[in-house]
């Protein structure tokens, strides 16, 4: 039997960036998934990115994962939303031939070092002296490793629902995973409930387009990568329709046939993407919702209705459908449902994504409490990492809130766990003028070049990008105008006996880099993405100090260590409130219990003397 570094269970965007991760840092690495032919399925909507998503899509890539090359080659529509609010909260988006995107990535795997792919369906885990030893299979065969990645999505003892159907999967057509499950539940790991779901699938052939607003793309279209140079692939338009007050009333007269309301899931969903009955119900004043009819292909008539999510039966959802202007002839190629399934509450794991109560296990995405590809992915990525970083005895990867979306998504798993299906959004950063989109390989790459995880071709590619971007701000703090010399230029700024440099005249709204650029010939000549930031750096003149100051003061906390068997039951000036929490989330620093919800300030206090009188 071949002995293995790394395993990874699931080829779904967890999987697929833990198992080239785990290869990019030189582990012998086997992926297993239930089916060859679904490698980086896109179980829900074929788009990658967005508001906060795709800060984690350039995240992966700037740690040289495959999410944002394979979005490059597969993109069919890419936006940046917020486009003309500020860069901190731009964020990519492209909607993704959904069948272009498996391919690409069943080819990214193949060309990955170190990694090889089975289809297996895995049952159980090998276990040994506590510790994870390896997997057996639906065949018999057992496959032995130092360190095993989870990956299951939505496939723990996952259920379809729609009306009154409720069939056990993991997504429709393939089976769900019961005996991982159940591995879990007798591990004694803290487990609940969740639930998603998926619109139908209609023909855009029976669509009537003739009458409905279209939406391009932007052009020229901006890629996920730093290593793309542009977008090859056609692009196409998206449709945009609306509910009316007839579909309303479909829908609130079978209501009981919901998943939620005809009380026949116990998992929660996610708030922030409502199905069609919550929007009917919960916005009972609005007589329209808006619908994007997202094409899932160039040589695929699909069309995926964003907005739309229902588990009502298939019957109803003929009827809503034909309510909605364009969709008066349509025919659906699969009805939509909601899947409830199982996952394990993120607080059993630390911040590598390991299982406390199982060393050498790694849970990454949907089985943690969250929902989207992009989450997935990082998670992926990190664990994959992690993994190969226990199984080579080094030192583990971990991104702190201050350093990456990846960090604060991480600890905002392991601290405070999940209520319901956690998504990123820019919101939940505390430093993102630091955490941009347009940054991540400047934060990032450098320390997977450090980690062993990124590549030599990007290694370069990421130096020349810095030693320009170097040369280029240097000459812009080179460059100034006194008082007097902006005013010949036409431009007014304060007469105070101080030179002005071209970042900060650019912190002058009416000013602009095209307008430097007529005083001083050379800006022009600056490569775009160094010229954007350059601007950026105006644009966040002083916040950015300020924010810098911040960080300091988090960095003392975090620097803070907690030891790993602080016995909280002897500790005192804790309640017994702070205390229970503490037991179950075992924080590795000062400021990580700090951010525990319910940690009051007297029960740091307390901490803060156990750390002093440790370091006496």
């Amino acid at each position: 039997m071949t002995f293995r570094d790394v395993i990874v269970i699931g080829a779904g965007h967890a999987g697929c960036e833990a198992a080239a991760a785990a290869g990019r840092c030189g582990a012998s690495t086997l992926l297993l998934t239930h089916k060859l032919e679904t490698i980086g399925e896109m179980s829900c909507n074929p788009a990658i990115g967005g508001l906060g998503k795709g800060h984690l899509v350039r995240e992966i890539d700037a740690l040289d994962g495959l999410m944002a090359r394979v979005a490059d080659q597969a993109g069919i529509q890419f936006r940046i939303l917020n486009a003309s609010r500020g860069p901190a909260v731009r964020g990519p988006r492209a909607q993704i031939d959904r069948r272009r995107y498996r391919a690409a990535m069943s080819d990214a795997l193949k060309a990955q070092a170190n990694v090889s792919v089975m289809a297996e369906a895995v049952e159980d885990l090998i276990v040994e002296d506590g510790r994870v030893a390896g997997v057996l299979c639906a065949s018999g065969a057992a496959y032995r490793a130092a360190r095993v990645v989870l990956t299951t999505g939505t496939f723990l003892r996952g259920v379809i629902l729609r009306g009154k159907e409720r069939v056990p999967a993991g997504r429709a057509g393939d089976a769900a995973s019961v005996g991982l499950a159940d591995r879990l539940y007798t591990l004694g790991l803290a487990m609940g409930r969740l639930k998603t779901g998926t619109p139908p699938r209609l023909d855009g052939r029976t669509i009537d387009w003739s009458g409905l607003a279209m939406q391009a793309g932007d052009a020229p279209p901006t890629p996920f990568s730093f290593m793309t140079g542009s977008i090859a692939t056609p692009q196409v338009r998206c449709g945009i329709t609306a509910t009316t007050r007839a579909t309303h009333a479909v829908i609130a007269e079978r209501l009981s046939e919901s998943a939620v309301y005809g009380g026949r899931v116990a998992g929660k969903g996610p708030r922030y993407c409502p199905s069609i009955e919550d929007k009917v119900v919960r916005f009972s004043d609005r007589d329209s919702h808006q619908i994007f009819l997202e094409p899932e292909g160039l040589d695929d008539p699909t069309i995926y209705p964003n907005g739309v999510s229902t588990s009502l039966s298939a019957a109803t959802q003929d009827r809503f459908l034909r309510t909605i202007p364009g969709l008066a002839t349509v025919a659906v190629f699969r009805y939509g449902y909601a899947i409830e399934y199982d996952y394990v509450d993120p607080r059993e794991l630390d911040a590598t994504l390991e299982v406390r109560r199982l060393p050498g296990l790694y849970l990454a995405g949907q089985i943690n409490g969250t929902t989207g590809y992009e989450e997935a992915a990082a998670q992926g990525l990190m664990a994959g990492l992690n993994a190969a970083c226990g199984a080579a005895g080094s030192s583990p990867a971990i991104l702190g809130r201050d350093e990456a979306y990846i960090g604060v998504m991480i600890d905002d798993l392991v601290t405070r766990g999940v209520t319901e299906p956690y998504r990123m959004f820019t919101s939940r950063a505390e430093y993102r003028l630091r955490l941009r989109a347009d940054n991540a390989d400047q934060r990032l790459t450098r320390r997977g070049v450090d980690l062993g995880c990124v590549g030599a071709e990007r290694e370069r590619s990421f130096q020349g990008k810095a030693d320009t971007l170097a040369r280029v701000r240097e000459a812009a703090s080179a460059l100034s105008l006194t008082a007097a010399q902006a005013a010949e230029a036409g431009f007014q700024i304060a007469r105070d006996g101080q030179p002005r440099s071209l970042v900060q005249l650019l912190t002058h709204k009416e000013i602009q880099l095209a307008d430097l650029a007529l005083i001083w010939p050379q800006v022009a000549d600056w490569p775009a993405f160094a010229r954007e930031q350059v601007e950026i750096d105006a644009a966040y003149h002083g916040y950015l100090d300020r924010q810098d100051a911040d960080v300091a003061h988090f960095r003392r906390d975090e620097d803070l260590r907690l030891p790993s068997d602080l016995d909280y039951a002897a500790l005192g000036g804790l309640s017994n409130e702070a205390r229970e929490k503490l037991i179950a989330v075992k924080p590795a620093t000062v400021g990580q219990a700090a951010r525990i919800e319910g940690i009051t300030p007297g029960a740091i206090t307390a901490l803060l003397g156990h750390v002093r009188r440790r370091a006496a």
